[in-house]
């Protein structure tokens, strides 16, 4: 076995000279280099704004879904959205360790593990997909994959279940960093409220506001209205069309007293949400955009044509103690962990 690249470029097909997740092509021959981890893949969860691109492309049909990520996997030599550019992430057994990673980390083969670097950079080969579910953007799969030596991950805690902790993870960077950006006193703004991200990151935005902030929760239907209110998660719930900025400027300013909000997080899944996001955002607030929907092009255009001067954040979908925050959110709420159970298990 030879060693390769820690980040991954000795997997680069084409173009040579750049990182696999930037790369139209990679090996996913699952043939191991030294300081490679093999993985035996149970089940993908493909990130939202891409599995919504790829349902609609084919009008929902379960068998064109499979046949679509297939095509995807075999072109690419990984899980990547050629219209989104997003991935995803994997939940697997540790099956071979590259012998110069032997006793440097703290993996052994048999550990329950998911991979919380993208899909879109992961060597993966699938056999055969036995099941998707696609109210919860997951593929179970019978399938390997490859994690390279930079490659992050968590294992699976053992007091919940592992597609549980798998629907957490695959969100682990935006309630992380909502906790990061929000401090006490702050107005903050959360549009996809009700969504996977969007939950955790009101739990954490009402933690860190306090009594004297206000978390505004925009939703697109009642019943998402209903599911937050009983869960206590949020100020004040807003019901608005995300892609309509104007519309959402006005609900917002209802809901804050009449004043643009400190910070806007961005968890929907579907595209031209940018404006939304910024035009109710004050100036020198910020704009955290989790969702893979943004456009960078329109949301810097659009700040600028509407004269916002705002501190604009790109979802990082890794930011230090992610994943044990994050599933402690389930750990503390038993409200939002039930909600988590009866939507992902």
């Amino acid at each position: 076995m030879k060693k390769g690249c820690k980040y991954g470029t000795h997997r680069v097909i084409e173009p040579v000279g750049i990182l696999p997740q930037g790369a139209k092509r990679i090996s996913n021959d699952m043939g191991l280099y030294t300081n490679e981890i093999l993985i035996d893949v149970k089940a993908l969860n493909i990130d939202s704004a891409s599995f919504t691109q790829i349902k609609q492309s084919v009008g929902g049909d379960i068998e064109k879904i499979k046949e679509k990520i297939l095509e995807i996997v075999g072109e690419r030599g990984k899980m990547q959205n050629p219209v989104t550019g997003s991935g995803g992430m994997l939940i697997g057994t540790v099956e071979k360790i590259g012998q110069d990673l032997e006793g440097c980390i703290d993996l052994r083969v048999g550990d329950k593990i998911a991979t919380l670097v993208s899909l879109s950079l992961t060597p993966l080969k699938i056999d055969e997909i036995t099941d998707v579910k696609a109210d919860i953007d997951r593929v179970e799969i019978k399938g390997k994959a490859i994690l390279f030596e930079s490659g992050i991950y968590a294992k699976l805690p053992e007091d919940m279940e592992e597609t549980l902790a798998l629907a957490a993870l695959d969100v682990a960077g935006a309630p992380a960093q909502t906790a990061k950006l929000c401090k006490a006193g702050d107005s903050v703004l959360i549009l996809g409220a009700a969504g996977k991200s969007g939950m955790m990151c009101c739990y954490e935005a009402m933690k860190k506001v306090g009594v004297s902030g206000n978390v505004i929760a925009l939703v697109r239907g009642q019943k998402d209205i209903e599911v937050l209110q009983r869960l206590g998660i949020c100020h004040r719930v807003v019901l608005a069309d995300a892609r309509n900025p104007v519309e959402v400027l006005n609900r917002v300013l209802e809901a804050n007293d009449g004043k643009e909000v400190d910070i806007a997080i961005n968890c929907v899944n579907v595209t031209d949400t940018e404006m939304s996001t910024i035009l109710p955002v004050r100036n020198d607030g910020t704009v955290y955009f989790f969702s893979m929907a943004t456009s960078f092009t329109k949301a810097a255009l659009g700040a600028e044509g509407v004269g916002k001067d705002v501190n604009m954040i790109i979802g990082n979908g890794y930011t230090r103690g992610h994943a044990e925050l994050t599933l402690q959110v389930l750990r503390e709420s038993s409200e939002l962990r039930s909600v988590y159970e009866e939507l992902y298990l």
